[in-house]
């Protein structure tokens, strides 16, 4: 933590933040804790980005991410100021983490034992049991230092990646290939496989274009564990805000920001009603392509729309919110269903972009863990469909969409529940799109492919204008709760060294 000590040359800077995911949220409060004044201000009704709530008739939805994976960036996040986790939100544990109904029939839990998971690798393949400990040592050597020298440090140019400190802790990492690749070494069996890579859905890309590097997810599931806040991911939201408003953080929501211009040596921000906001810098978190192509002048531009054009888009998302009568059993919290080869399912979001026949998706039901979440006798449940972004989305497609969803779920987990549903809501392109300012409807930024990925994103400083910063999921380390936590952490450290 030693680089954001240099955050005390920001005492007195007058900031606005556009946008409060969790990149926002992160560096307005590391701003705010290093003197500065900092406003916020959020375009929708409330704070948390894609982690936002949807509360219909006593059921309350997490929208977006509902996974609380890599619990020590959080404890890193709330140190700084001296705080703990605990001080705004319980955690819980889950067992089993997660279940996986393959379509074939098998049904497989991974759990908190190892030695039960191990087990469950030894059945499906002689000796797999102990390639899952080599695994799993590789992955955590890969966490530990890719973490220290690659996530927490920014490291912006080719000369950085290439210095003496980088390479010697970069020995023995799995820098290059494809995980698909990387997995194949130690697994034949194509279920460990997908065992072993379903957190890519997390990083919005595919076994075959994702980075080896991303094995570190593996320790971060078997060895860190997989936990439920109190209140859902919406409750770390209110813990981060109200760590923020501690801090003096000016929150605004319902103000969509709608220009950034210079003005005077400083900036001026303006709202929809002509509101205005003056500053010595800005910070977007908003959708990096939206910030520069709709929000700044034409000539303070870094990219033009051939660049965007160009780039690889993480998936966007069918998200069915369900309140449903009576339980849900056998699914757990977090359930996966996915087809035994979910090649197709990839090609038709990466490569020949059309709305999946043979879907894997996850189904997300808290009201196994949490009693507030649905009404007394009923279940809170979504359903997660990653899709191309960019589809073409109408009602006439998602419901016919949605029917094959609930086909799909009666005939592979059991679970009907066309008569029992109570309340249902649909969210999908068009909606990441209107509500996020969303690039094509991705429900989560630009793919962690190999052309994208540590200093092939887009920077946090403008190369531009000077004093303009980004944070969140478009910029460095990437997709996720935690790397964007991490991204306003970075945004911060930048912002700081050009403040000297």
């Amino acid at each position: 933590m030693d680089a954001l000590s240099d955050l005390r040359s920001l005492d007195g800077a007058d900031v606005v933040v556009v946008g409060g995911g969790f990149g926002g949220l992160s560096t307005a409060c590391y701003l705010a804790g290093a003197g500065a004044d900092v406003t916020l201000l959020e375009k929708n009704e409330q704070l948390g980005g894609r982690a936002s709530r949807l509360e219909v008739d006593g059921f309350r939805f997490d929208m977006g991410p509902s996974w609380y994976l890599m619990p020590d960036v959080f404890e890193r996040f709330f140190g700084y100021f001296g705080r703990e986790p605990g001080d705004y939100y319980d955690l819980t544990r889950l067992d089993p983490h997660y279940r996986i109904f393959f379509k074939d029939g098998d049904r497989v839990d991974m759990v908190p034992d190892l030695e039960r998971n191990r087990e469950v690798f030894e059945s499906y393949e002689p000796g797999a049991g102990e390639r899952f400990d080599d695994y799993l040592e590789k992955s955590k050597i890969n966490y530990e230092v890719g973490m220290e020298h690659f996530v927490y440090e920014d490291r912006t140019s080719i000369r950085e990646f290439l210095d003496w400190d980088v390479a010697k802790n970069a020995r023995g990492l799995s820098l290059i290939g494809s995980m698909q690749g990387h997995v194949e070494k130690y697994f034949d069996h194509p279920k460990l496989q997908q065992i072993m890579q379903y957190t890519l859905v997390f990083l919005g890309g595919a076994p075959t274009n994702t980075p080896a590097l991303y094995n570190l997810m593996s320790h971060v599931d078997f060895n860190m564990g997989v936990y439920y806040p109190e209140d859902g991911l919406g409750g770390v939201v209110d813990g981060v805000v109200a760590l923020g408003e501690e801090l003096g953080v000016d929150f605004r929501t319902d103000a969509p920001v709608t220009e950034i211009r210079g003005r005077e040596g400083a900036f001026v921000v303006r709202t929809e009603g002509d509101a205005e906001f003056y500053a010595d810098y800005v910070v977007s978190d908003a959708d990096y392509r939206h910030t520069e192509m709709e929000l700044l002048p034409p000539e303070k531009r870094q990219y033009d729309e051939e660049y965007w054009e160009s780039r690889t888009y993480a998936p966007s998302a069918f998200l069915l919110y369900l309140g449903v009568e009576g339980d849900v059993d056998p699914l757990e919290h977090h359930t996966l269903v996915l087809p035994t080869d979910w090649d197709e399912h990839f090609e038709r979001i990466f490569d020949d972009p059309a709305w999946p026949e043979d879907p894997a998706y996850y189904l997300c039901v808290p009201s196994e863990t949490d009693d507030d979440v649905a009404p007394e006798g009923h279940s809170n449940l979504f359903a997660l469909v990653p899709i191309a972004a960019g589809l073409e989305d109408t009602p006439e497609l998602r419901a016919e969409f949605r029917d094959l969803v609930l086909d799909d779920i009666a005939a592979n987990t059991g679970v009907e529940l066309r008569d029992r549903i109570v309340v249902e809501e649909s969210f999908c392109v068009n909606d990441f799109a209107d509500r996020y300012n969303s690039t094509k409807g991705t429900a989560l930024g630009l793919a962690h492919t190999l052309r994208q990925t540590a200093l092939f994103r887009p920077p946090h400083h403008s190369a531009e204008v000077d004093g303009m910063f980004f944070t969140g999921s478009f910029t460095t380390p990437g997709i996720g709760v935690p790397m964007c936590l991490i991204s306003g952490e970075l945004t911060a450290e930048a912002m700081a060294e050009r403040a000297d």
